[in-house]
């Protein structure tokens, strides 16, 4: 039986009156004084505060006033911006095992942000200072504004030693957000919100405009934080809750009020950089083999199917669809973890963290949206993948969602069953011969490894090889036994008209039962 506070309280009276009647009279005594009146306490600032801080500003007309930075920040290259350092010595947040070091603005991140702090659920500014900075090489003929701001922040914690700090979260520039894992290294950013990625007549890019950091006590193990969303579209209410680790995790919640219809709304959007890759070679003169942040898709629909997308770097703007409704979970993922593949002893390809999305709660029928921008270069983000619910957003109504994002280096942990490692492409001629492949064909290569394949290869005839195509037709299929992979090694040929288009679908089984992901990968004929 549950003892509620009330009936406990209510208890406590009756036996006291039951002891009164029972005891003997005694002289009375004066009353005591009542304590004095104590001041009401303020209610902690809460998630609820930034809800109503984007319904009320919802209602105003979005400011496209551009900002404006003094001409000596706003001209600074890349190398000056980088110059400008916070000094850890002012680092914020210091009673705790977490550091917050501010984001000078200039360069490309123009526009301010206001940052709070809460102490005990009560908000207070941080105010800009210009020596919580390290200028470097940067002169000013004048003083800085004393009111500059900043342009965002992050967060340090001892991630890798126990024993020093380590960058964990950043928030910097739009929407934008990246953290690690432990012996991870930066790569991919997530967003708070994607509005028209791929529309003909731009993408529009919401930015938290204000930020609200909860001050974590001595040995706390996460550390929350608010943010308001603006953007010409919508407002936003965020709340972050982080929790670093090994692979650390963000929970996210947000509430949407919109100013207008949006068609084009992404949630939990990822964006990473595809450049060259074993499965799209270009001719450069680079001596890397592959660069890449992310090396494809992963997908765990409602229905239970993983699907595997290797990403592409193409000759035009590249926009797949995944329908599906509730889905269990998506993210970008970097599987190559080879050194050799990368050869970048500086940048580090191999230990770049994938993200991947776990939606809490039914997020009802949508798709999930892979694009792919052509890039000339490695320093362009010209990936973009996020969830689109079905419906457009309309005004005057308010959308929540919550999702949870976990920075991993151990991809193959998230699908129990065989998963897609390698991707290649080549010629689809006929083994031993010296015959030009045909015009509009070609050999698409596989190798499946983990789940139980390791198990199947002491009897490989039991493994089947299932290609499907949606245009086109199947030329040939084969499988083998790859010991070096303890997986299997699979190959398609294709044959197209030229100029036609397919998306190819395969997996393994063994009788009834899959065996591995379905790896999916659209081709053009030319």
């Amino acid at each position: 039986m549950t003892l509620h506070r009330r009936s406990f309280i209510t208890g406590l009276g009756a036996l006291a009156s039951a002891a009164l009647a029972s005891a003997p009279a005694r002289a009375q005594q004066p009353a005591a004084a009542p304590p004095p009146p104590t001041e009401p306490q303020p209610a902690r600032f809460g998630l609820q505060d930034v809800v109503r801080r984007a319904q009320e500003l919802a209602t105003a007309s979005y400011d496209a006033t551009p900002p404006q930075l003094p001409e000596p920040l706003a001209r600074l290259d890349f190398d000056a911006y980088r110059d400008i350092r916070f000094r850890p010595e002012r680092a914020l947040l210091a009673n705790g095992p977490f550091r917050m070091h501010m984001f000078h603005p200039g360069f490309l991140f123009r526009r301010t942000v206001t940052v709070n702090l809460l102490r005990d659920g009560v908000p207070a500014p941080v105010p800009y200072a210009a020596n919580l900075f390290d200028y470097g090489r940067n002169k000013f003929e004048r003083p800085l504004p004393v009111n500059l701001g900043f342009a965002g922040f992050r967060l340090h914690y001892p991630l890798n030693d126990p024993k020093i700090s380590d960058e964990l979260v950043s928030f910097l520039g739009a929407s934008y957000f990246r953290f690690l894992g432990r012996d991870q290294r930066y790569g991919l950013s997530a967003r708070g919100l994607a509005i028209d990625v791929g529309a003909p007549e731009g993408e529009e890019f919401p930015y938290f405009r204000e930020f609200w950091v909860e001050q974590p006590g001595p040995g706390a193990d996460r550390i929350v934080i608010f943010a308001l969303l603006d953007s010409p579209a919508t407002t936003g209410a965020f709340q972050f809750a982080i929790y670093p680790s090994a692979e650390t995790v963000l929970d996210v919640a947000m509430t949407l009020f919109p100013r207008k219809r949006i068609e084009r709304l992404g949630i939990a959007p990822l964006t990473s950089m595809f450049f060259i890759g074993e499965n799209d070679r270009r001719p450069t003169s680079d001596y890397r083999p592959e660069l890449h942040d992310s090396d494809g898709l992963l997908i765990h629909t409602g229905a239970g199917e993983w699907i595997w997308r290797p990403l592409r770097n193409p000759g035009s703007i590249s926009h797949s669809s995944f329908v599906d409704a509730n889905p269990r979970g998506f993210g970008l993922m970097q599987r190559d973890r080879t050194f050799e593949h990368y050869q970048d002893l500086d940048l580090a390809y191999e230990a770049r963290p994938s993200y991947w999305v776990e939606p809490v709660g039914g997020w009802g029928e949508g798709r999930v949206d892979l694009f792919e921008i052509p890039t000339s270069d490695e320093t362009n983000d010209n990936i973009v993948a996020h969830w689109t619910p079905k419906n457009p957003v309309e005004p005057g109504r308010s959308y929540s969602w919550g999702y949870r994002i976990r920075s991993t280096a151990s991809e193959g942990r998230l699908n129990p069953g065989g998963f897609a490692l390698h991707t290649y492409q080549t010629e689809a001629r006929a083994l031993g011969s010296n015959e030009p492949a045909p015009r509009g064909s070609r050999r698409f290569i596989i190798d499946f490894v983990g789940g139980d394949l390791p198990y199947w290869q002491r009897d490989p005839e039991a493994v089947q090889i299932m290609p499907t195509t949606s245009a086109g037709r199947i030329t040939r299929s084969f499988l083998m036994p790859n010991p070096k992979t303890e997986g299997f090694r699979a190959a398609v040929d294709i044959a197209l008209e030229p100029g036609q288009s397919t998306d190819l679908r395969v997996f393994l089984k063994a009788g009834n039962r899959a065996l591995t992901e379905t790896w999916t990968y659209p081709w053009r004929a030319e």
